[in-house]
C-alpha cells in the first residue's frame, strides 16, 4: 500500500471502554447508523449523526455518531447503508494487549544482544553492534557501546531521546502502577521487579556508557558515519560505530533522567539507585562547569540524525527539578528557581523541548510548598495550556488538538505528547474531562482519523503495514515488527515519496504507508513511549 484515502466510517479500531463515550466519525450525507454485534449480526443500536463540521486539516466535512449507550462487552462492526467500520470490541480494559504490545516494541528496538525466537517469534535476529565504538576525535580511545535501543528506522543510538523515552515509560509506571504489572514477558522477567522497569533498565545501562567518565559530560550519540540501506538488517550493519562529542543537551537529559531513575528503582533494587544518582550528580557538576555552550552540531563526515538543539535551558530545568526531588538538597531548587526565571516552553514534553518535564517533576515533589508563587505558576501554567490543547480539541473534526499547521514531521508523536500533557492536568486538577480529551487522542491514533488507519503496526483492523524500519523490511517477515507507531501525517512532504504522491493533499492526509516515507512512515522509541503513557492511563 504506498497512499492512503480517506473512509466514510473511522473509530478507534481497538475498540472503547464500557462505560466510557464512544464516538464514531462519518464523512458521509447520510443521517443514521446502526452498531451490528460481530457474531450474530444483531443489530443493537441506531443512532443519528450530529451537525456537520468542516475540518480544515483533514479537507472533509464530518459528523459525530455517539453510541454510548451501547455497553454490553463484545465484538461489533458500525454500519451506514453499504459503509461498514472495521470491527472493534467494548470492553472493561480495552487497551491491555495494545499497551503490552507498546512495551513489547522496546525489546524489539533492542541492541547488541540477540533476540531469540522464544520472545521475539518471528522477528528474532542475532545480536548486533557489539564492537566497541571510537571517540570522535581521538581515534585510539575505543569504549564499549553495546545495549540499549536502535533509536528508530535506523540503528543508531542517541542520548536525549532515548533520556525522553525512558523518562514517559518511568513516568507511566509511577502515575499507573497497576496498569503495568503484567508481565510481556522479557527474558529478564523475574515476578519482583515490573516489566517496565526491566526494559528501561535496557536503556539506561547503556546511558552509563555515554556519560564520559573524567568530565560527568555525555556523549551526544553513538552511530556510524552514515545510515546503511534500507533492508540492512541489524546485525549486518558492521560500519564503525563512533561516539558524537558531548552535549549540554545531552547531559541535561541525562541529570533528568538518572534521577528520576534513581527513585523508581530505589525499592526494587538500591544500588542501582544509587548508581543512577551518583551518575546524575556528576552530569550535573559538568553543567554546572559549563554554563553556556553552543548547540550540538553534527562533526564533520558524519550524516546520521544529528538531533541538533542550540536551547539547553529546558534540559538544565528538568535535571535541576529531578536532582531537587531526588535528593531534597535546596542546591538544586535554587537552580531550578533560577531557570524558571528564564524564558523556554515549560509544558512541552518533545525530545528537543523538555521543559515539560521539569515542570512536571516539580509539580509532583511532595517536598515543595504547594502555596509558593512558583508552584501555583507553573500549575497555573500546565493547566492553561492542557484547556487551550482541550478547547482546540473541540474545535477538530477527529477531536484532536494539532491545528493545521502541527501536522509536522511526527505529528503522532505531537498527537501523544498534548495527550500526556492533558493527563498531567487531570492527576494536578481532579478534572476527568481533560481524560476524555486524552482518549479522544487515542481513538485518533488507532483509526478515528480521516485515512482510517491504525498507526501502531500489528495492531487495529487496517494498520500501517510498511514502515520505514530497517528490521522489518531487510527480513523475510510480511508483517512488520508489531507495536511500532508510526510518525503520521506531515504536511511538509520531506521525503521524495510524498513529493510524488501527495502534493496538494490536505494536511491531515499527507501520510503515506510506504518504507520509503521516512518523514511520514518511521517509527522511534519517543513516538512509542507518549503512547504507552496514555495506554497505561486507560489500563489501569
Amino acid at each position: 500500500m504506498s497512499e492512503c484515502g480517506t473512509r466514510i466510517i473511522t473509530l478507534n479500531q481497538i475498540g472503547y471502554p464500557v462505560d466510557g463515550q464512544k464516538i464514531a466519525l462519518f464523512t458521509s450525507s447520510e443521517s443514521e447508523f446502526k452498531v451490528i454485534e460481530e457474531s450474530s449480526g444483531a443489530v443493537v443500536f441506531e443512532g443519528q449523526l450530529g451537525d456537520l463540521v468542516e475540518d480544515g486539516a483533514s479537507g472533509v466535512t464530518v459528523r459525530k455518531g455517539d453510541f454510548s449507550a451501547v455497553q454490553q462487552p463484545g465484538q461489533y462492526r458500525i454500519e451506514q447503508g453499504e459503509h461498514r467500520s472495521a470491527a472493534f470490541m467494548i470492553a472493561d480494559r480495552p487497551y491491555h494487549d495494545l499497551q503490552q504490545g507498546l512495551l513489547k516494541a522496546f525489546y524489539y528496538y533492542r541492541c547488541g544482544v540477540e533476540l531469540t525466537e522464544e520472545y521475539a517469534g518471528p522477528w528474532k535476529h542475532k545480536a548486533c553492534h557489539t564492537a566497541e565504538g571510537i571517540v570522535y576525535g581521538n581515534p585510539e580511545l575505543k569504549l564499549d557501546s553495546s545495549g540499549g535501543w536502535h533509536d528508530a528506522g535506523d540503528y543508531g543510538k542517541y542520548s536525549g531521546p532515548g533520556a525522553k523515552a525512558v523518562a514517559d515509560l518511568l513516568l507511566a509506571y509511577e502515575m499507573y502502577p497497576s496498569a503495568l504489572l503484567s508481565p510481556i514477558p522479557l527474558p529478564e522477567s523475574d515476578g519482583h521487579t515490573p516489566d517496565v522497569l526491566l526494559e528501561c533498565k535496557v536503556e539506561l545501562d547503556w546511558l552509563f556508557k555515554m556519560q564520559e567518565a573524567e568530565t560527568g559530560g555525555v556523549y551526544h550519540k553513538l552511530t556510524t558515519l552514515n545510515f546503511p540501506g534500507l533492508d540492512v538488517m541489524p546485525e549486518d550493519d558492521t560500519a564503525e560505530l563512533y561516539f558524537s562529542p558531548v552535549s549540554a543537551a545531552a547531559t541535561g537529559d541525562f541529570a533528568g533522567v538518572m534521577a528520576l531513575a534513581s527513585r523508581i528503582y530505589k525499592p526494587f533494587n538500591h544500588s542501582y539507585a544509587q548508581k543512577c544518582l551518583d551518575a546524575a550528580i556528576a552530569a550535573w557538576g559538568w553543567l554546572e562547569s559549563h554554563p553556556v555552550v553552543p548547540g550540538f552540531k553534527n562533526p564533520e563526515k558524519i550524516t546520521t540524525g544529528e538531533y541538533g538543539d542550540e536551547q539547553d535551558l529546558d534540559e538544565r530545568f528538568w535535571a535541576a527539578a529531578e536532582m531537587f526531588r531526588a535528593t531534597g538538597k535546596e542546591e538544586y531548587h535554587e537552580a531550578f528557581k533560577k531557570l524558571a526565571e528564564e524564558s523556554f516552553p515549560k509544558y512541552m514534553l518533545g525530545w528537543g523541548d523538555m521543559g515539560g518535564y521539569g515542570s512536571i517533576a516539580y509539580l509532583l515533589n511532595d517536598k515543595v510548598d504547594k502555596e509558593s508563587t512558583l508552584y501555583l505558576s507553573l500549575k497555573e501554567g500546565l493547566l492553561t495550556e492542557a484547556q487551550r490543547l482541550s478547547d482546540q480539541s473541540r474545535q477538530d473534526g477527529y477531536l484532536i488538538s494539532l491545528k493545521e499547521e502541527d501536522y509536522i514531521w511526527g505529528s503522532n508523536m505531537l498527537v501523544m505528547n498534548n495527550a500526556m500533557l492533558l493527563l498531567f492536568a487531570e492527576h494536578l486538577s481532579g478534572d476527568s474531562s481533560f481524560a476524555v480529551c486524552a482518549l479522544d487522542h487515542l481513538h485518533y491514533l488507532m483509526g478515528r482519523n480521516v485515512l482510517d488507519i491504525s498507526y501502531v503496526t500489528g495492531f487495529g483492523d487496517k494498520s500501517v503495514m510498511h514502515p520505514h524500519h530497517r528490521p522489518s523490511v531487510g527480513d523475510d517477515v510480511d508483517a512488520p515488527v508489531p507495536g511500532l507507531v508510526s510518525g503520521g501525517p506531515d504536511r511538509g512532504l520531506h521525503d521524495e515519496y510524498v513529493v510524488e504522491h501527495l502534493q496538494g493533499k490536505p494536511a491531515a492526509q499527507c501520510f503515506a504507508d510506504h518504507e520509503l516515507s521516512y518523514s511520514t512512515n518511521e517509527v522511534t522509541i519517543y513516538w512509542n513511549s507518549p503512547a504507552l503513557f496514555v495506554a497505561a492511563r486507560f489500563n489501569q
